[in-house]
C-alpha cells in the first residue's frame, strides 16, 4: 500500500510509543499490517494500533502527510526505521 520514514519518536505513558512518521509513497491504512524495516532488514511484522493526523484519529494517511502511527505490540521504534504498510487478501477460486 504504501511507505512511511520514521520522523520522531514519541514515548507517552499508558499509550506506548507512537512513531512520527511522513508518508514517502503510496497510503496507510488503519486496518494495514505494518512491515518496520531499519537498514534494509525487516525487523518486525505488526498491525497497527493507532494512526493519527495531528490530534485526530484517522482511516488512511496518504503520501506527502506526516501522521503518528502506534503499533499493537512493538516498541522499539527508532528515527530513520522505514514502515511499509501492506494488506493480506484471500483469494479463492
Amino acid at each position: 500500500l504504501g511507505r512511511a520514514e520514521v520522523r520522531q519518536v514519541y514515548k507517552i505513558s499508558n499509550v506506548g510509543t507512537i512513531a512520527g512518521c511522513y508518508v514517502l509513497e503510496g497510503k496507510v491504512t488503519r486496518n494495514a499490517l505494518i512491515r518496520l524495516v531499519r537498514d534494509g532488514i525487516v525487523i518486525v511484522e505488526d498491525q497497527i494500533s493507532s494512526l493519527k493526523r495531528f490530534k485526530d484519529d484517522a482511516k488512511e494517511v496518504t503520501h506527502g502527510f506526516e501522521c503518528g502511527i502506534g503499533l499493537q505490540k512493538f516498541n522499539d521504534i527508532k528515527t530513520g526505521d522505514i514502515f511499509e504498510s501492506f494488506i493480506i487478501e484471500e483469494y479463492r477460486d
